[in-house]
């Protein structure tokens, strides 16, 4: 016998018992009927002159047990056999089932043809937790295709409300990293795509934005810095989106790095974009400003010139640290440069439901700011975070994801919301 925990097999190894571990029990097994072998020369030899016969209780004088099987051979021990020879001994003599017990539960149902063992009744109780429910009786390939059909509108048809008058949204948050410009792009991309006009304002430096929609930003394409340090009409600088019908975008490049400084000697400074959208001869639904993560001058020249804050909130504790003090800026510029301006829009980013901070955060947002806050949370996707190195937004890169699916439900619910005070501004 081994010390590996397991009894040898008697048809391999010529040792009592069968492979079974110490913890098997057997329900007919009893001590009596373990076979013994003969005692090997010079090692514990009777000393009496009878010969070892091997019975003992339980067994008759040959060594069989009492309650085996009439049929049961017993297999001679050789303790010097070789491999080979123990192989074909096992061979020769198969075991019976009072040696080897049968794995297999007794049933009187006899066993299915293909092997397995799982009754109707059984098959039809036991439900999987991957099992879809009835609304979702269709399989995940055709379930995307049709999320697709319906984000990508192929119709042209306008199927979100447009609104009675343009719609100046701002995004920001001084928090970098909370997903302001792919909510820009996205958000944009998804209304332009059901029928509405979109004009996206880059005034980031680092220009993302129109990296997402593939806009030309290089050095020496006219930018938004044009308009507001050298007053250029803002539609000398829009460019229109390639694929996207209504869409049309107003490119940053590095030069809007230096307009910070540039700003601070020029008149107005505050209102020189509010001043360039409002000149604009076309007439668009919606003007999203993705603004850098500052509150620098920049950032207010956005405040001055929307009429609604859409803020983005990253679903961590950091994103939570720097709210009060844009909340504090906004209800500043509200109070001495714009009085139309309101916080209308919370959108919960990044959310994953696995971990108890993402609910804990979105539970402390929505108690803070009520129904400001979106329905629809914006999940962590590995498609949204693509979509941009192909100059694309998830929108169009993948119109199946969940990601797609997540930002077109929430453009969907902005633009049922629509326009809570009228204004008078771009009408």
């Amino acid at each position: 016998m081994h010390d590996d925990g397991r009894y040898d097999d008697p048809r391999v190894t010529g040792s009592p018992g069968d492979p079974v571990s110490r913890e098997t029990e057997y329900p007919n097994w009893r001590p009596s009927e373990v076979s013994q072998s003969p005692p090997e020369p010079g090692r514990n030899a009777p000393t009496s002159g009878v010969p070892w016969s091997g019975a003992g209780e339980g067994a008759d004088a040959s060594g069989r047990p009492i309650n085996a099987s009439p049929d049961a051979r017993v297999i001679p021990i050789r303790r010097n056999t070789s491999a080979s020879a123990r192989f074909e001994a096992a061979a020769a003599n198969p075991p019976t089932s009072a040696m080897v017990p049968d794995p297999r539960p007794a049933s009187d149902t006899p066993a299915p043809a293909d092997g397995s063992y799982a009754t109707a009744a059984t098959e039809a109780a036991y439900v999987s937790r991957e099992t879809p429910t009835r609304e979702e009786d269709d399989p995940p390939l055709a379930m995307e295709a049709m999320r697709a059909v319906q984000i990508l509108n192929p119709s042209g048809e306008v199927t979100m409300p447009r609104p009675d008058r343009t719609r100046v949204m701002c995004v920001a948050n001084q928090k970098g990293g909370v997903g302001k410009t792919t909510t820009t792009v996205n958000l944009a991309v998804a209304l332009a795509l059901h029928g509405n006009r979109v004009l996206v304002v880059d005034l980031d430096p680092q220009g993302n934005a129109s990296t997402g929609l593939n806009v030309p930003h290089h050095t020496g394409v006219p930018d938004v810095y044009d308009c507001l340090i050298n007053s250029v009409p803002l539609e000398d600088v829009t460019q229109a989106v390639e694929g996207i019908p209504n869409l049309w975008c107003v490119p940053a490049t590095i030069d809007l790095a230096g307009a910070e400084i540039e700003l601070v000697s020029v008149v107005a400074r505050e209102s020189r974009l509010d001043r360039a959208i409002t000149a604009y001869p076309g007439h668009f639904d919606y003007v999203f400003i993705d603004c850098p993560p500052s509150l620098g001058l920049l950032t207010v020249n956005a405040l001055v010139a929307a009429q609604e804050v859409l803020i983005p909130i990253q679903c961590e504790y950091y994103a939570l640290e720097g709210l009060n003090q844009l909340i504090n800026n906004i209800n500043l510029v509200r109070q001495h440069l714009n009085p139309q301006l309101e916080v209308s829009t919370i959108l919960l980013t990044m959310y994953d439901r696995r971990t108890r901070l993402a609910d804990a955060v979105e539970q402390d947002v929505r108690n803070h700011f009520g129904d400001k806050v979106l329905e629809a949370v914006i999940p962590r996707n590995v498609r949204v975070s693509e979509a941009p190195s192909y100059g694309q937004s998830v929108m169009t890169y993948d119109p199946g994801s969940r990601g797609a699916t997540s930002y077109f439900e929430a453009a969907q619910e902005i633009a049922e919301r629509g326009v809570k005070e009228p204004v008078s501004r771009n009408a």
